[in-house]
């Protein structure tokens, strides 16, 4: 495999980080429809890790493919990566199930997987989770799935020349920071310390419409739909209650023995 990378960047379409959510009539799930979605914030800072890797120059950067997995309007997201400074795209078309949501994290890991092979990708760079279910499991199940190296939640990424086909990663660990040293072909997942990401711009989202996005279905993949979990049920969280005051230490001693805190 050559020095050079070839990133794979999987993007996820989510609603946007502004909207509070709120659980469906059914309680079954959030309610999604008539909902703002975007790209799912952990994801654009993939994005822009990968393009700023290409922008630095060593290694070279040969290729950066974002993916999607989901619904027909992920094309949107899709756009943006591109808009962003990602080469092509490539959407696995997958509608959510009304009864079990949409597709699992091992279910994706297992597309990714397909895709890294295919496609001859020797990086991919994910956000470390979404924020609609918090999993936080894509980029280390396909880690396992492939055999590759993992840096999960980096703040840093970076190659020196005396190290070539390696790479460092920086992460923030209880207490400090931690530096893991890997070899290429490598998976990191993305922390929001990593960047900054930049706005497409107008001239870049317009570019954007004329680059690549091909269409899939998992069955290209030979992955099933099968959902291994079921949402019994979605609640809201209960309301706080107020809280209240005390006159002296004495008082809020007696107010803690009283709700049986101490």
């Amino acid at each position: 495999m050559s020095n050079a990378l070839k990133i794979l960047v999987p993007v996820k379409r989510v609603i946007d980080y502004a909207v509070k959510p709120r659980v469906n009539k059914a309680q079954t799930a959030i309610e999604t429809s008539g909902v703002k979605h975007s790209m799912n914030p952990f994801d654009e800072i993939s994005i822009e890790a990968a393009v700023r890797l290409r922008e630095r120059g060593s290694p070279r950067v040969d290729d950066i493919v974002a993916l999607s997995i989901g619904p027909a309007k992920c094309s949107d997201v899709l756009r943006t990566a591109m808009a962003m400074g990602a080469d092509r795209s490539m959407h696995v078309q997958v509608e959510p199930s009304e009864e079990h949501g949409e597709l699992e994290p091992l279910s994706v890991a297992k597309v990714l997987k397909q895709v890294a092979e295919r496609e001859d990708c020797n990086m991919v760079i994910l956000g470390k989770q979404s924020i609609d279910d918090d999993s936080n499991q894509t980029g280390q199940m396909l880690a396992g799935l492939l055999g590759w190296g993992q840096a999960t939640q980096a703040s840093k990424i970076d190659f020196k020349e005396e190290e070539e086909g390696y790479v460092r990663v920086t992460r923030e660990v209880d207490g400090g920071v931690e530096t893991l040293k890997g070899k290429l072909p490598m998976i990191i997942t993305t922390d929001l310390r990593l960047n900054e990401p930049r706005y497409a711009s107008l001239p870049n989202i317009m570019k954007a419409k004329k680059k690549k996005m091909s269409k899939h279905t998992l069955a290209d993949f030979g992955v099933d739909e099968a959902r291994r979990l079921k949402t019994i049920k979605v609640e809201e969280p209960p309301p706080r209650q107020g809280g209240g005051k005390v006159e002296d230490v004495d008082g809020m001693i007696a107010k803690l023995k009283e709700l049986g805190a101490i």
